[in-house]
């Protein structure tokens, strides 16, 4: 690796998910602008093999202070989390410390504000996430960091076959026993291969993590979905036992027409096995990754309408906004989810189909080409 290392990410989480996504999509831009850079990971997180990854050089490092001593020297690190403030302010006092904001910093994750006001610059991933900066008194780099809208995964081509749909936490004993036990009682059910069923099919291609409160949400939009006997529901992803239970107990209403494919590598056969993309609730939302995704594969997304979706989706082109289910329609100025399905149900009938790959202004923003643009021009801001 020749070039010059124009930075490098530290990134220690061992699942797999969009933070790992844009941070080699970060890499990829470093290669397009003629640099190199360095990405620091946990031994445990296997992913990063598979990943593409051009002109990086990976390091691995069990926590913060082993990452921030393999570092190498003089250039400017990025981080994709809060890291402690000492050491925010450690690194600063030699090099410059970008502060990737990937959740909103609202009162879930406000205990963030000190080691990010430590940063040299602090980038948010959308306007919601920026207006949530502000809130805390740091003033972010101006504009949103928005993610890349591709699918392309070293998994393409594998197709969908069922998998498991756990995340196992070896920190909890529970998830422990389980986890050993599961290779065991899983053989019990039949690995089976991914069939579109005729009607709407809606998708969950996400993990099931709680921020997204896919538990909740269903608790409040499964009787409706199951008022309509062609409306089908597709998991793609996993989560851990607590999140899959909880979904599971609330999606009863539809028996057998809700099915749970675990965690897929070939993420584009996902997206084009669904009709429309169903995200979680907003609010400890920071972007969506698989809505801008979803969206790139002609996908169309239903969501609720408040940031950050109300930035994401463009009404009647690249999807659907509904009112909150935790509110009144009224009170939103957005239609109720049961009016809305109803009408995207009629829709799909009468061939009149969105797709979101003709929304082009829009979907440039989502591009390689204007995420490597924002990459050149926040490390010129720090020079």
């Amino acid at each position: 690796m020749s070039a010059q290392p124009l930075f490098a990410q530290i990134k220690l989480h061992t699942y797999f998910g969009g933070g790992e996504v844009f941070a080699a999509h970060l890499a990829e831009a470093a290669a397009s602008l003629g640099g190199s850079s360095v990405l620091v990971v946990h031994p445990d997180a296997r992913h990063w093999a598979d990943m593409h990854l051009p002109q990086t050089r990976l390091i691995e490092a069990h926590d913060w202070t082993e990452a921030v001593a393999k570092l190498p020297p003089g250039i400017p690190v990025i981080t994709h989390a809060a890291l402690p403030e000492a050491m925010a302010r450690e690194i600063t006092a030699t090099r410059p410390l970008i502060g990737f904001v990937h959740m909103p910093l609202n009162h879930f994750y406000a205990e963030s504000r000190h080691a990010y006001a430590a940063c040299t610059r602090v980038v948010g991933v959308s306007n919601y996430v920026l207006e949530t900066i502000r809130g805390l008194g740091i003033e972010p780099w101006p504009e949103p960091f928005y993610g890349v809208a591709s699918a392309q995964r070293p998994g393409d081509g594998l197709g969908i076959v069922s998998a498991s749909e756990f995340e196992w936490d070896r920190r909890k004993f529970r998830d422990r026993l389980l986890g050993l036990s599961e290779p065991v009682w899983s053989t019990l059910r039949r690995r089976a291969a991914y069939r579109k069923r005729d009607g709407l099919t809606l998708g969950i291609v996400s993990r099931l993590a709680p921020i997204k409160q896919f538990p909740l949400l269903m608790q409040l939009l499964a009787p409706e979905l199951a008022r309509h006997r062609d409306v089908y529901l597709e998991i793609f992803g996993a989560g851990g036992y607590a999140s899959v239970r909880d979904l599971r107990q609330a999606l009863k209403p539809l028996g057998n027409r809700v099915r749970f494919w675990g965690h897929q590598r070939d993420v584009a056969r996902a997206y084009a096995g669904i009709d429309v993309l169903l995200t979680g609730l907003p609010e400890r939302e920071a972007l969506g990754l698989n809505v801008i995704e979803a969206q790139a594969c002609g996908v169309p997304v239903l969501a609720p309408g408040a940031p950050p979706f109300t930035e994401t989706i463009v009404t009647g082109q690249t999807g659907w906004l509904y009112a909150d289910p935790r509110q009144a329609a009224a009170e939103t100025g957005y239609p109720a989810f049961a009016e809305l399905l109803a009408q995207i149900i009629a829709q799909q009938a009468s061939g009149n189909w969105p797709d979101p790959r003709r929304a082009l202004a829009h979907m440039e923003q989502f591009s390689r080409q204007a995420f490597a643009v924002r990459l050149g021009r926040l490390l010129s801001d720090i020079d």
